[in-house]
C-alpha cells in the first residue's frame, strides 16, 4: 500500500491480494462477512483462537477470503471437519459459513447430528433459495412456486424451514435476518460467537443473477427492497412461525437457552475420568 493512502478499518481481517472478490452485484454474501468481520473487530476477538470452515458453493468462498486459519472443504463437509477440529482442539471457537444447498441438501445429515450433539461451533447460513454457483438449480430452501432453472414451470417441492429445524434439533441459539438488515446481524453473530454450544444463524440473502432474474425480483437494489418490506419481526418466538413467502419473511432470534452440556466437555470429561481410572489401575485402557 503507497504510503499515505487510507486503510480500511477491516483490512486486518482479509487475505491480501484477495480482493476483490469474485461475488456478484447485489449478492448478500458480501454483506455477510462484512457482519462477520465487523462483529470480530467489535469484540476485539483473539483470531488466534478462530478457525473458520466452509463449503462449496457461492458462500464457500469466503474462506478464501478471510485472514484467519480457514478451511474450504468439499461439498456438504464443512460441519463434519468443523466438528473435528473442535473435538481435537476444544479451546477454539469455530465457525461454519455456508450456503442453504451446502449446509442443508448434501450436508443435511452432518447438520442434525452437530445439532443434536450440541457442539461448540457458529453456523451461518446464506440462504439464497438456489444452487448459485453452479447454474441455479432448485435446493432444498427454494421457496414452493419460484423458478429455478430445473423447476422452469415452478418448484413443487415444500421448502425447509431452516429455523424450525435447528431448534428442533436442539440449537442453543438460533436466528433468522436477510442481507438487509446487516446491523441485527452483527449484533446476532456478536452474541453468537460468546455462546458454548451448537448456534445457528440463518440469513436470506439475495441472488439476483440466478434466482432473482428467473423470478422477476428485478436489479439488486429493488430486491434489496423487497426484502426490506416483508421482513417482520417476530415477537411470539416460535419457530415453527418462521415463515417465508412473497409476501412475508419472518426475521428475530427464536431460541436462546444456556446450561444445555456441550458434546465437546462430555467427550473431554469421559475420556480424563478414564484416564484417572487408569492410573489407578481400576481399568486396562491405552489412552
Amino acid at each position: 500500500m503507497q504510503a499515505g493512502m487510507p486503510v480500511h478499518p477491516l483490512e486486518k481481517y482479509v487475505r491480501p491480494g484477495t480482493l476483490p472478490h469474485i461475488w456478484c452485484p447485489g449478492c448478500g454474501n458480501g454483506i455477510i462477512m462484512n457482519a462477520f468481520l465487523k462483529a470480530l473487530d467489535e469484540l476485539a476477538f483473539d483470531l488466534d483462537k478462530l478457525v473458520v470452515v466452509s463449503g462449496i458453493g457461492c458462500m464457500g468462498r469466503i474462506a478464501s477470503y478471510l485472514n484467519v486459519d480457514a478451511f474450504h472443504t468439499t461439498h456438504g463437509r464443512a460441519i463434519p471437519l468443523a466438528t473435528g477440529i473442535k473435538l481435537v482442539r476444544p479451546e477454539l471457537k469455530v465457525v461454519v459459513i455456508s450456503g442453504d444447498g451446502d449446509l442443508f441438501a448434501i450436508g443435511g445429515n452432518h447438520f442434525m447430528h452437530a445439532a443434536r450433539r450440541n457442539v461448540d461451533m457458529l453456523v451461518i447460513c446464506s440462504n439464497n433459495f438456489n444452487y448459485g454457483m453452479t447454474g441455479g438449480q432448485v435446493g432444498p430452501t427454494t421457496p414452493l412456486g419460484a423458478r429455478t432453472t430445473t423447476t422452469p414451470y415452478e418448484n413443487v417441492e415444500h421448502p425447509l424451514n431452516l429455523v424450525q429445524l435447528a431448534a428442533s434439533l436442539g440449537a442453543i441459539y438460533v436466528a433468522r435476518w436477510t442481507a438487509a438488515h446487516p446491523r441485527l446481524l452483527k449484533q446476532s453473530i456478536k452474541k453468537a460467537l460468546l455462546k458454548h454450544g451448537f448456534c445457528f444463524i440463518e440469513v436470506v440473502s439475495p441472488c439476483p443473477a440466478g434466482f432473482g432474474r428467473r423470478n422477476e425480483m428485478g436489479d439488486p437494489v429493488k430486491f434489496m427492497r423487497w426484502l426490506r418490506k416483508v421482513s417482520v419481526m417476530t415477537r411470539r418466538k416460535d419457530p415453527s412461525e418462521a415463515y417465508i413467502g412473497p409476501d412475508r419473511i419472518v426475521i428475530g432470534e427464536f431460541v436462546e437457552v444456556e446450561g444445555k452440556p456441550e458434546f465437546t466437555d462430555l467427550i473431554w470429561g469421559q475420556i480424563k475420568a478414564v484416564r484417572a481410572k487408569a492410573e489407578r489401575g481400576e481399568v486396562e485402557v491405552a489412552l
